[in-house]
């Protein structure tokens, strides 16, 4: 059974830095494209960052040169390096993954940048 389980997420000035962590289980991870989402209060859910299993990364507009997704194949783990944040990254903060045509979620970690 695939389990992804996220952490890190906090309450944080405007300006700082969080590192997201999110650790897999029931997957052949080395294999698997891994992505962050995000869901502000009474917006959509939105792709912030991705990254294949070969170590290509893409980025949403608003976060580039701000965000930097990694992954570690050997600990499972996939991370999201968030720095010079703005109150407007406010959001729940989602891993993703897909395998065998379906897609999997973490419980989400909720950030906030406030001062």
């Amino acid at each position: 059974q695939v389990h992804l389980v996220e952490s890190g997420g906090g309450l944080v000035q405007p300006g700082g830095s969080l590192r997201l962590s999110c650790a897999a289980s029931g997957i052949i991870f080395s294999i698997n494209a891994m992505s962050w989402y995000r869901q502000a209060p009474g917006k959509q859910r939105e792709l912030v960052a991705a990254i294949t299993s070969g170590g290509t990364t893409n980025y949403a507009d608003s976060v580039k040169g701000r965000f930097t997704i990694s992954r570690d194949n050997a600990k499972k783990m996939v991370y999201l390096q968030m720095n010079s944040l703005k109150p407007e990254d406010t959001a729940v903060y989602y891993c993703r993954t897909r395998q065998g045509g379906l897609e999997y979620w973490g419980q989400g970690t909720q950030v906030t940048v406030s001062s």
